[in-house]
């Protein structure tokens, strides 16, 4: 699985999302069948067989990976992040466990990718959204692991929904557009200089 899929995309909305990946749901389920098989073939009491059971369902449960959405909507100028957690859902006893984050679209004025270490597993990347008050948020809660090809993905059709790139040729051309016309602003007064000597 990639790192997100476009559930919508218009020109003033972007909607991504990521459910948990086959390595989550293969260790819930193999974590499950570990508990079941226990208490199955086990000669212990009821009590110890329920003890199994629930001990490998909360472990499962800890090790799953969220479901997450990303929506940037141009119309209301805003970024929300939403996050279901399963774990934090069965301790809070279904009280908690979606978080939303809500960001100024108009703030955003970077992403890239960025590295991070995920214990056990080797190198992850996770999109990284660069804000112009100085702060930045992650795309997602977990790094996706092997391949950054689908996060640099994720990134270019972000970087080409906000318009990004145009704002930074745009930026460039002004700035060379300056140093072109100080450099003449310059020149003519060393000019001006030399005729008055």
């Amino acid at each position: 699985m990639g790192y997100m899929v476009v559930e919508q995309r218009s020109s003033t909305m972007l909607h991504l999302k990521r459910n948990p990946g086959i390595r989550s749901w293969s260790l819930f389920i193999g974590m499950t069948s570990i508990g079941f098989a226990a208490a199955y073939y086990s000669t212990d009491s009821i009590l110890w067989k329920l003890f199994y059971v629930t001990g490998c369902l909360f472990v499962a449960i800890q090790n799953m990976e969220e479901w997450e959405e990303a929506v940037f909507d141009k119309t209301n100028n805003e970024i929300q992040l939403k996050t279901i957690s399963l774990y934090t859902l069965v301790l809070t006893l279904w009280k908690k466990g979606q978080e939303k984050v809500v960001l100024d679209l108009r703030h955003l004025h970077d992403v890239c990718v960025e590295e991070e270490r995920v214990r056990y597993l080797g190198k992850g990347y996770l999109l990284m959204l660069r804000l112009a008050t100085g702060f930045s948020y992650p795309l997602t809660q977990s790094a996706t692991l092997g391949g950054r090809s689908d996060v640099e993905a994720i990134a270019a059709l972000l970087k080409r929904f906000m318009g990004m790139e145009e704002r930074r040729q745009q930026k460039e051309m002004a700035e060379y557009a300056e140093e072109e016309a100080d450099f003449l602003d310059n020149s003519s007064d060393s000019e001006d200089g030399k005729e008055k000597a």
